[in-house]
């Protein structure tokens, strides 16, 4: 595994990045030599945040932690990628894919540990009307949620906004 560690209001010392490549190095048993693990460190508001990104041919592996020390948000950040490689690896076997960013090995890998069950727990179903981004962020606000999906009245096609950490909003539109 090749790894791309910056930093953003941090400078990246010598032990931090020992302890960061460490850390990750554990999932090398997962990945081929050539996987590029981009991993961003940074500081905001006296927390201590790590964003792990992972991409494969079309799938993302991405996790971020923060806590109020950086040492500690590597470990969760760890975790994180674990259970979503093994998640991952149960959805290639369960749809006979064959993920080439992983080795052999890692499919007779036994894992102890339960796979996660997704239940869905409530359906809705709601008319989508056309409307702006403007107006699709004032709706989310007044149903309180922190995403609203609508359709967008310029192009036609769904659209999500969302609302991110720092309060600002984020808009996700489909690409075909």
């Amino acid at each position: 595994m090749r790894f791309i560690i910056s930093g953003k209001n941090i400078e990246v010392t010598n032990a931090l990045r020992e302890a960061v490549e460490s850390k990750l190095s554990k999932l090398q048993k997962f990945f081929t030599e050539d996987t590029e693990v981009h991993v961003t460190l940074s500081v905001e508001r006296n927390r201590q945040k790590i964003e792990v990104t992972i991409p494969m041919k079309g799938q993302v592996i991405r996790a971020e932690q923060d806590s109020t020390d950086m040492y500690v948000s590597v470990d969760l950040v760890v975790d994180i990628i674990e259970r979503q490689i093994r998640r991952y690896k149960t959805k290639l076997l369960n749809q006979k894919l064959s993920g080439t960013e992983f080795k052999r090995e890692f499919f007779e890998i036994e894992d102890d540990t339960p796979d996660e069950v997704i239940r869905i727990t409530k359906n809705k179903k709601f008319a989508i009307k056309p409307m702006d981004v403007e107006e699709a962020c004032v709706q989310m606000e007044l149903v309180g949620h922190n995403f609203f999906v609508f359709r967008n009245a310029e192009t036609f096609e769904v659209n999500v906004v969302y609302k991110r950490k720092d309060g600002t909003f984020g808009l996700i539109e489909p690409e075909f």
